[in-house]
């Protein structure tokens, strides 16, 4: 079996090849552009760690992980535009460098070549494959919806944040684990197991990536940290500080929240202003205990699934990778 680091490099590999033709230059140069600036690749590497945890990698699951991959930036391409980032893995976003006419328009032709990728399955299990995609593609962009709703109410609660993470990113690595178990031919109690297992994880790994936007290191992250405070987004932790914060605290975390800054200096000092609430008001240690229950759940869930223990590792180590990571 591979390694989760071996089918990463194995991964990259095949994706580096020209996934567009060259002309127009104007569409297929920035969704080319928007590739080949990185990224984690976990989702497709998922995919084929489903199909491998019960046996040799299909070359469908190949096909599969490359319209996952495909489908996920296509996401992020979009994303980038509603959120009105500037930056993306630590480089210009394509509405930045392109203009939001061009950005929407790449997005678009990667989602149909990711669709491209689908027509090449040769199995029997097409038709379960695509079910599946296309219900989660549908529950991504319910989730984003959901995201977009959220920042025009004042409140939200933690229950409706986690069913809106769980939909814009947790279902695609659930689904992209599932994906590769069918084409492996697990049993549906092993698929749904693993379907939870990424589920779980897919939540704690957004509930990190939250964490890391306020406490990460920014050049390790690859973003401008203090982001989602800049645009009041309701995390997990701005949730919970709204609940858990008293006194003065609570009062100056309002205000905070109600003050645009018009200067880098005045940006930094909002940052600031709320990441000492959060610190003082425990909400940085409730933030990690929610990551830990929800990584606890997706381990429960890996052990219930009926295979040779040894073959689960690599499962391990992708939640030990996502769980421990700095970026």
């Amino acid at each position: 079996m591979y390694s989760f680091t071996e089918l990463t490099n194995l991964f990259c590999q095949k994706f580096s090849h020209p996934q567009f033709p060259s002309q127009p230059a104007g569409l297929y140069e920035p969704a080319s552009y928007f590739l080949g600036i990185g990224g984690k690749r976990i989702r497709p590497v998922a995919c084929l760690m489903g199909n491998e945890l019960f046996g040799e990698i299909h070359e469908d699951s190949w096909r599969i992980a490359t319209a996952i991959e495909l489908f996920h930036n296509f996401t992020l391409m979009h994303d980038d535009i509603m959120d009105k980032a500037s930056l993306r893995r630590g480089q210009p976003t394509v509405h930045m460098r392109n203009g939001e006419n061009t950005a929407i328009l790449s997005g678009d032709v990667m989602l149909v070549q990711a669709y491209s990728q689908l027509e090449g399955i040769c199995g029997d299990y097409m038709h379960w494959i695509l079910k599946l995609f296309n219900q989660t593609a549908r529950e991504v962009c319910e989730g984003q919806q959901y995201d977009m709703d959220y920042e025009s109410v004042d409140m939200v609660s933690l229950e409706d944040y986690i069913q809106m993470i769980k939909l814009k990113t947790a279902v695609l690595l659930a689904a992209s684990l599932k994906m590769g178990a069918i084409v492996g031919g697990a049993t549906r109690h092993n698929c749904d197991r693993l379907y939870g297992f990424g589920k779980n994880l897919g939540i704690a790994f957004q509930l990190q990536d939250d964490f890391l936007d306020c406490f990460g290191d920014p050049e390790k992250f690859g973003k401008q940290v203090g982001g989602d405070i800049l645009r009041n987004k309701k995390t997990c932790l701005l949730i919970s500080a709204r609940q858990m914060a008293t006194g003065s605290d609570k009062e100056k975390l309002e205000e905070l929240l109600a003050f645009q800054p018009a200067t880098q200096s005045e940006e930094q000092d909002k940052i600031t202003g709320v990441l000492d609430i959060y610190r003082k008001s425990g909400v940085e240690a409730s933030c990690l205990e929610l990551i830990q229950f929800y990584a606890t759940k997706a381990m429960e869930h890996l052990e219930q699934i009926v295979v040779v223990s040894s073959r689960k590792q690599p499962l391990q180590d992708l939640a030990n990778y996502l769980l421990h990571r700095e970026y």
